[in-house]
């Protein structure tokens, strides 16, 4: 596992010395490092929460319920598609599409992205097809936890996009402006 993760930092700084020579490597190296040990860690989780289909079981003959007691009722499912779930990709939706605004305000007043390489971000249509992946990214994400019966995880995945998204939203208004 220790060699895992040596590896990982490895990559980071790899990924960091052909990123943006302008931009500071110490942040640039943290949110690789630690955006590639997530992405490692949160496939973990998804793929090992499915069932194991391979292995065989055995009946077990489970002693009756007596006749007096009604069978407990099924949990209730929720569609994906319902109403709160469209309202959450809705937030994300928007906290993206005031990033894709705040980001441009900022680089209107002289500051730099730190984040995204410049091609991007200079790229008004490869900025806004990035913000567009990652809402459907995340959309994707629910999907694959709605699927596999994380109700909960599956809105508070949506809830915690909109969260970090909103918070580097008002994070960009509120650098100021450093003209050169």
């Amino acid at each position: 596992m220790a060699t895992l993760i040596a590896g990982l930092a490895n990559f980071g700084d790899l990924c960091v010395r052909y990123y943006n020579a302008t931009m500071r490597k110490g942040v640039a190296a943290w949110f690789f490092r630690e955006s590639f040990i997530a992405s490692i860690v949160l496939g973990i989780c998804i793929f090992a929460s499915q069932p194991a289909t391979a292995q065989e079981t055995t009946p077990v003959a489970l002693p009756s319920a007596p006749a007096n007691l009604p069978a407990k009722p099924a949990p209730p499912q929720h569609a994906f598609w319902d109403r709160t779930n469209l309202a959450l990709f809705s937030g994300i939706a928007v906290t993206r599409g005031m990033d894709y605004a705040s980001t441009r305000n900022f680089q209107a007043r002289g500051r730099q992205e730190i984040l995204l390489p410049d091609d991007v971000v200079n790229n008004s249509a490869g900025f806004a097809s990035l913000e567009a992946a990652a809402t459907m990214t995340s959309v994707g994400l629910s999907y694959l936890l709605h699927r596999t019966g994380h109700h909960k995880l599956e809105r508070w995945l949506s809830i915690g996009h909109i969260g970090v998204t909103a918070f580097g939203d008002v994070r960009n208004y509120a650098l100021e402006s450093k003209h050169r």
